[in-house]
């Protein structure tokens, strides 16, 4: 064996055993062992992280249930996420392959020939041309190790993206119900100051009230007649809004919308996780906890600059003045060769750099932390609005049922002839207020339960992503 290949092993050896810079240590969030605004709800059934990755399943609307599933394989961020994660595996894959030998092959014929010369040279080869760069220090290790993180992050940023969407699609489709309860509000109040119009109207002929009750019965009716192009417009808006959410043709909306037309609503609130395993479970704290694990692979390599490089190269060709004899033993030639190269002087530029990336896994590190806090703030934030608005909506209900029994009263009353008409506006004007507040306040319950789920992180699990992980496909290394 020749000294350049007995040194060959004592290579390989070298090749794989160092790796400079810090090696990547997951941080372990702080997070308070209990929610602070947990009291707040009502002791209610346990919850599987099943149930959390399919939330919305609570709402029982399979109207809903359809518009998720239409936005799982229609939603255009949705895919923008699974390219960008074909990509950055893409990414990973090259990475990885400079950690291994690059050969081609070759072939060739020549011939040349003088003016002077009859009998012009012909030459005939074939070879195989290697190089390696023996990663000593590591240099090319962190590099993949960042582009794996780093894909790792886009995985984790699109289940961010499915968490947010599909939040976005159910609070969508609360507005539109909302907006559709209080559509079907306004107009019974509508048919009812109708009637009370018409009661006045006789009245007034009949001689029994003055022409003021009829002039401000008109009145009331005009108005509440007005609120209603207000909600054509929020209501064609919010159509709108949810077919480019779904990603579908605004022709289509119609068949995904038909069937139950009520607001969402349930019963139990699910127990909410500890917070240590909230924070385990959101996807945009994954998204930065992976992207600090990149910019640590980062750091060794910018250090691994600064340290020697070996690279390895190597021939073994075939040549030939003929064709017949390319084949022969007599043809063959080899060469191997190797280079070390190593930084002597750079102006600071790898140390600069070396700095450049510090400072990036700083900035990177207090995201992660801002990130980890923003979680904690969302669900407490979330608590205390999924349990106001429930105690809102209780207060209201009552407010509906007692302003309903006055209206009521007070119509027949005022046919009777024992009270005015402004006693039957003002209950009139009440209930259609109370009447709008409790469809709002239903609406802001169904969407503060949404924005605590969201906070939790649910939306996501092997199950719900296997369809957008399938569709953003596997980088493959060949």
């Amino acid at each position: 064996m020749t000294p350049k290949l007995a040194c060959l092993p004592l290579m390989l050896i070298l090749a794989g055993c160092i790796s400079v810079g810090p090696n990547y240590q997951p941080p372990e969030p702080a997070a308070p062992p209990q929610w602070k605004n947990a009291a707040l709800l009502a002791a209610t059934p346990s919850s599987s992280h099943a149930d959390l990755a399919r939330w919305w399943q609570a709402f029982n609307d399979p109207v809903l249930d359809r518009l998720i599933e239409t936005t799982l394989t229609q939603n255009l961020d949705l895919k923008s996420a699974q390219a960008k994660l074909r990509e950055t595996r893409a990414r990973a894959a090259i990475a990885d392959a400079a950690l291994y030998p690059s050969v081609t092959a070759n072939a060739g014929a020549k011939r040349s020939e003088s003016g002077s010369d009859a009998n012009p040279s012909k030459t005939f080869s074939a070879g195989l041309d290697a190089s390696w760069e023996l990663d000593i220090f590591g240099a090319n290790r962190r590099a993949s190790e960042a582009a794996v993180a780093t894909a790792s992050a886009s995985e984790a940023s699109l289940r961010d993206t499915q968490v947010s969407l599909i939040a976005e699609v159910v609070n969508a489709y609360i507005s539109l119900r909302t907006l559709e309860a209080r559509y079907a509000a306004a107009q019974s109040s509508l048919t009812s100051q109708q009637e009370t119009r018409d009661l006045t109207r006789w009245r007034w002929q009949a001689g029994l009230v003055s022409e003021l009750d009829f002039t401000q019965a008109e009145s009331t009716l005009a108005q509440t007649r007005a609120k209603l192009p207000a909600f054509d417009i929020q209501l064609e808006s919010a159509r709108n809004q949810l077919t480019v959410l779904l990603g579908v043709p605004r022709s289509a909306l119609p068949d995904l919308l038909a069937g139950s037309a009520k607001v969402p609503d349930f019963s139990n609130v699910a127990n909410m996780p500890l917070p240590l395993e909230t924070l385990r479970q959101r996807p945009d704290i994954r998204v930065a906890e992976r992207n600090l694990a990149a910019q640590t692979a980062q750091v060794g390599a910018a250090e691994a600059a600064r340290y020697p490089t070996l690279s390895l190269s190597g021939t073994l060709s075939l040549q030939s003045d003929q064709l017949g004899r390319l084949l022969r033993a007599d043809s063959l030639i080899n060469s191997l060769a190797a280079s070390l190269t190593a930084p002597i002087f750079d102006a600071g530029r790898i140390r600069a750099n070396i700095a450049v990336q510090n400072a990036v896994l700083d900035q990177t590190l207090a995201t992660y932390q801002k990130t980890v806090l923003q979680a904690l703030a969302d669900v407490e934030n979330a608590l205390m609005a999924l349990a106001k608005t429930e105690a809102r909506r209780a207060d209201l209900r009552t407010a509906t049922s007692t302003a309903e029994a006055a209206d009521s009263m007070a119509r027949q009353r005022y046919s009777a002839g024992l009270i005015d008409y402004l006693t039957v506006l003002d209950a009139q004007r009440t209930l259609l207020s109370v009447q709008d507040s409790l469809r709002s306040a239903e609406g802001d319950r169904a969407s503060a339960l949404v924005q605590l789920y969201k906070a939790l992180g649910g939306g996501w699990s092997s199950a719900t992503s296997a369809v957008t992980l399938n569709q953003a496909g596997e980088a493959r290394h060949d």
